[in-house]
């Protein structure tokens, strides 16, 4: 394996203590740190650090310590290989002779990323976020040093708490720009415009606005980010992704990564980062984070919905309402169906009830996946580390303990690795100003229904900011770069070549059935391609990683 170096220091700290701050602008970020963890109190002093980083360090008493940020937005891999701890802020570097995981291909599947502390190689782990490691005398122990704790204000005022959250947010965007020429993602939503909106305000520059639009109807909203543009007077660029885009790009974006990643914006946001780049940009602000923070999400209001039925009293459920509706006489009766279909979701308990609609599980697991390879995983893991995950934050409140999930799933393993992979590959850092730590306290003491009021999505946050926003953003509908790859693997030959050729080199490997395969490819993704085209897409993005990393690999 290739030596690597013993210390790794990543992202831009902020020391709340005044003495590490000095010492960090006179003697530099590493002599912080060490000063910071020579206590030998490592959680407690990291809860002091905000800002994004990942650290890798030994200390002078033969400890080392290593951890990340509260989301994960700097990285840091280890393994332990013959009582030596190994770090690096890639799997792929730490990877030398190791095997691939099967139980991590599954989780992809399942996930469409792989959630840390997994990764795709036995014995290569990624630090979740807001956790730290210690490995001391050959033992190693991870453990989390920062948890959500939601604690809302008893007596809210909002005028005082949107003046906060003004000046916070310009702040945040301040903090993140470094003097080059302040540029963002524009997808026309409420956070991106609003990034765009506050880098004019606070810089006193027009922001470089970057868009992707689609050539496919009801995938581009490239409107909303005109309307931005225009209303906040910014450098507005634009570039259309094309089929044939796709086609040059998957294989390179697709092998880019240290581990097979499936989300489908990674490549929309990979041409925009390259617009920008191409334009001379260095750093890009995103506004990844708005909707966790704030209760933006649909499912939010969805599983408000199902939470109603929890506050029927247990005998009416039990002796009324569940054998009158849980039964296919129910089922099969147009006018009970959906009171039917209610009762059965809103019976399965949180977070299962959030992977209700699970695109792998619907499928069928056993008819995607060989019968091999099931035999080498734990098809329960997802669940059981849902469960968990769930139960960790302090909240009481089924908003805020939703919130706290999608920070771990939603942002930490998919949006952030988007964001961040996808820059680093067209030649930028990236920036998030919603993930603050300024901006979390806020979120953690914001009321429940200041975030989801009834069923109103981002209450707060989109009443702090009306009249700064168009009113036409704020009430839109969340939409995104969303990637119309069904759609268009249908029309394009030469992509459905390569998502064909993908696929049964999937079933070669002894991962994906035939059967299955042939129907997804030949009958379903016609029928239903948006559907059935996430699935085509994410077995098409494992197939071309493993091509490039691990092109022998078979069950």
């Amino acid at each position: 394996m290739t030596a690597l170096p013993r210390i790794l220091l990543t992202g831009s700290p902020r020391f709340s203590a005044a003495p590490l701050t000095q010492l960090q602008g006179e003697r530099g970020t590493e002599a912080a740190w060490r000063q910071a963890l020579a206590a030998g109190a490592p959680a407690q002093a990291l809860v002091g650090v905000q800002g994004s980083f990942a650290i890798g360090l030994d200390l002078d008493n033969g400890v080392t310590i290593l951890a990340v940020d509260r989301f994960s937005i700097e990285t840091l891999c280890y393994r332990v290989v013959d009582d030596e701890l190994r770090f690096a802020s890639r799997a792929d570097e730490l990877a030398d002779g190791a095997e691939i995981d099967p139980q991590a291909i599954y989780d992809y599947l399942y996930f469409h990323v792989i959630p840390s502390p997994r990764t795709i190689f036995k014995d290569v782990f990624r630090l979740p976020p807001g956790h730290f490691a210690i490995f001391s005398q050959g033992r190693l122990t991870v453990k989390p040093f920062w948890v959500p704790n939601f604690q809302a204000v008893s007596t809210p005022n909002f005028a005082t708490l949107k003046s906060e959250f003004l000046q916070t947010l310009a702040d945040s965007v301040q903090s993140q720009l470094d003097g080059s020429k302040p540029a963002c993602f524009l997808s026309g939503g409420t956070d991106s415009s609003t990034i765009a909106g506050m880098i004019g305000r606070v810089s006193g520059q027009k922001a470089a606005s970057y868009s992707i639009g689609f050539e496919a109807e009801g995938y581009d909203e490239m409107e909303y980010a005109r309307l931005a543009a225009k209303h906040f007077q910014t450098e507005h660029h634009e570039y259309y992704v094309t089929p044939q885009d796709l086609v040059q790009s998957i294989p390179r974006v697709a092998g880019y990564y240290d581990q097979p990643f499936g989300n489908s914006s990674a490549l929309p946001a990979y041409y925009c980062a390259q617009m920008a780049h191409q334009d001379g940009v260095s750093k890009i602000l995103a506004g990844d984070g708005g909707d966790e923070l704030f209760g933006g999400n649909t499912r939010y209001a969805k599983q408000r919905v199902f939470g109603f039925y929890d506050g029927i009293p247990p005998a009416v459920r039990s002796a009324a309402l569940e054998p009158l509706l849980m039964n296919r006489v129910a089922e099969a009766t147009p006018l009970l169906r959906k009171a039917s279909s209610y009762v059965r979701q809103a019976k399965v308990p949180m977070p299962d009830r959030l992977q209700t609609y699970n695109l792998l599980e619907r499928l069928g697991v056993a008819e995607v996946l060989s019968a091999e390879f099931l035999k080498s995983v734990n098809q329960s893991g997802p669940q059981a580390q849902q469960t968990q995950i769930w139960a960790e934050p302090k909240a009481t409140n089924l908003v805020d303990r939703m919130l706290a999930f999608d920070w771990r799933y939603t942002l930490a393993e998919a949006d952030l690795p988007k964001v961040r992979g996808t820059t680093a590959l067209a030649g930028l850092s990236v920036g998030f100003p919603m993930l603050d730590d300024r901006m979390l306290a806020i979120a953690l003491k914001l009321p429940p229904d200041y975030k989801l009021k009834g069923f109103k999505l981002r209450w707060f946050f989109k009443e702090a900011l009306r009249g700064f926003l168009p009113d036409e953003i704020i009430t839109k509908k969340k939409q995104g770069f969303g990637l119309p790859f069904g759609v268009w693997a249908t029309r394009h030959p030469e992509l459905k070549a390569l998502a064909a050729a993908s696929l049964e080199s999937l079933v070669s490997r002894g991962l994906v059935n035939k059967h299955f395969v042939r129907q997804l490819l030949d009958q379903r993704l016609a029928e239903h391609p948006g559907y059935y085209g996430e699935m085509v897409w994410i077995l098409m993005m494992l197939e071309q990683w493993l091509q490039q990393h691990v092109p022998g690999y078979k069950i």
